[in-house]
């Protein structure tokens, strides 16, 4: 047999365009549509994990993520036992963010809610001041009954709700992002509360009011404590 018959004509090898397709179905931006689509979805899922241990509050629950998606702050207002600590602190779980909470009293502080620089020794025994971080220093933070505390420590969040910092002596400090406050107050009693200012107010994207849930809501949380199946029965 001769050299020439024993050579095989030579094929190209398969260029596979399953990859390169899929990476440019990556790389192209996603429509408006698109966008808004995923979006819903989000917010869908969010409700859901919430209604599991928020029973109703449709509308409350509904104005937090608004508020949490365009980055504003918001004071939700209702009598106690409505649940609004149990919600703020749920949403955190939800968003795996850093939650603190500030119980506002009449003696509450500033430096309470900032930090406070305090004088330490270091292994050279030389004195130096360090700066301790107040539960401001969180992602959402919720103050419980501000309206509780004087204008005096209400004031200590105004700038960290505007600029997102706070500054103590010379020294500014950036909060941590994403950085949300979610106040509360009551507003039935008006014995030993201060009303928050004009120039607080405006801080605060939503003023919710958080109301009493219905008569059927209030069985179905009673039903679901008692027999202590409160996740299962708020998520049917």
């Amino acid at each position: 047999m001769s050299e020439s018959e024993n050579l095989q004509p030579s094929v190209p090898p398969s260029i596979p365009q399953a990859p390169k397709a899929a990476a440019r179905a990556a790389a192209r931006p996603k429509s408006i549509a698109e966008l808004l689509q995923e979006f819903s979805q989000i917010c869908a899922q969010m409700e859901l994990e919430l209604g599991k241990v928020i029973v109703g509050q449709t509308p409350v629950i509904r104005q937090l993520l608004a508020a949490v998606f365009t980055r504003g702050h918001c004071l939700l207002e209702g009598v106690p036992g409505l649940a609004k600590t149990l919600t703020v602190s749920t949403l955190a779980k939800i968003l795996d963010v850093e939650f603190k909470r500030i119980q506002f009293t009449p003696d509450l502080m500033p430096s309470d809610i900032v930090g406070t620089n305090v004088l330490d020794d270091d292994q050279t025994g030389r004195r130096n001041f360090r700066f301790v971080h107040g539960p401001v220093f969180s992602n959402i933070l919720l103050a419980d009954e501000i309206n509780r505390t004087p204008p005096k420590t209400q004031s200590a969040l105004l700038q960290a709700m505007q600029e997102r910092e706070v500054t103590v002596g010379q020294t500014t400090y950036k909060l941590p992002d994403p950085f949300f406050v979610i106040a509360t107050q009551n507003p039935i009693e008006q014995e030993g509360t201060y009303p928050l200012p004009e120039a607080q107010l405006d801080r605060f994207m939503f003023n919710i009011k958080v109301d009493y849930p219905t008569l059927e809501e209030e069985e179905q949380i009673l039903s679901c404590s008692a027999r202590g199946e409160f996740q299962e029965c708020a998520s049917s």
